[in-house]
């Protein structure tokens, strides 16, 4: 009887024993699963507010580019320089680099000098990477030689990069060929 008694106290602690360790099992469950279900929901979270972002800059570049086309068709140097960074650098086809402030408006009011644009940009890609982006367009129109007056076809490839300068979009680097 003793034994058995022995037994039964045995059976009865081993299963209570084992319920707490079940119920603290399903408990670890549980928390586990709220957290992974928490982890999801934040990186769900992120990507939503990344893509919001990333939408909200390509906007805003789309933006400097059109008032770079206006700059562009009314032939204006000051407007056109204040759309690069600080350092900001133009890579013009046959013609000097221009770096920094000063000498991206003297290549500006000299190029101006020279020929009146009146082209439409037509933007073919846009990829942000946080504070930097790049666009690849491509423009057409024409163009008055001041010279002799005749009015030609314009027609170009471009590549710009962007910088995010003092929470402004600005263009960092331009580059643009003929196509023709």
């Amino acid at each position: 009887m003793l034994f058995s008694l022995a037994s039964l106290q045995y059976n009865y602690l081993t299963k209570k024993t084992m319920k707490k360790v079940v119920v603290a099992f399903m408990a670890l469950a549980i928390l586990v699963s709220c957290n992974n279900k928490s982890e999801q929901s934040t990186m769900t979270n992120n990507i939503k507010k990344t893509e919001k972002m990333e939408k909200l800059a390509k906007q805003e570049i789309q933006q400097l580019l059109e008032a770079y086309k206006v700059t562009l068709n009314t032939s204006n140097a000051s407007e056109a320089a204040a759309l690069y960074t600080k350092e900001g650098v133009f890579m013009p086809t046959q013609a000097p680099t221009a770096i920094g402030q000063e000498q991206l408006k003297a290549s500006y009011e000299f190029i101006f000098t020279q020929i009146q644009l009146n082209v439409e940009f037509y933007i073919e890609e846009i990829q942000v990477e946080g504070n930097l982006a790049f666009a690849t367009t491509s423009s057409k129109g024409t163009t008055l030689i001041h010279a002799n007056s005749v009015t030609v076809p314009e027609e170009n490839r471009e590549l710009f990069v962007f910088e995010k300068e003092n929470g402004t979009w600005k263009i960092a680097r331009y580059m643009f060929n003929k196509t023709k």
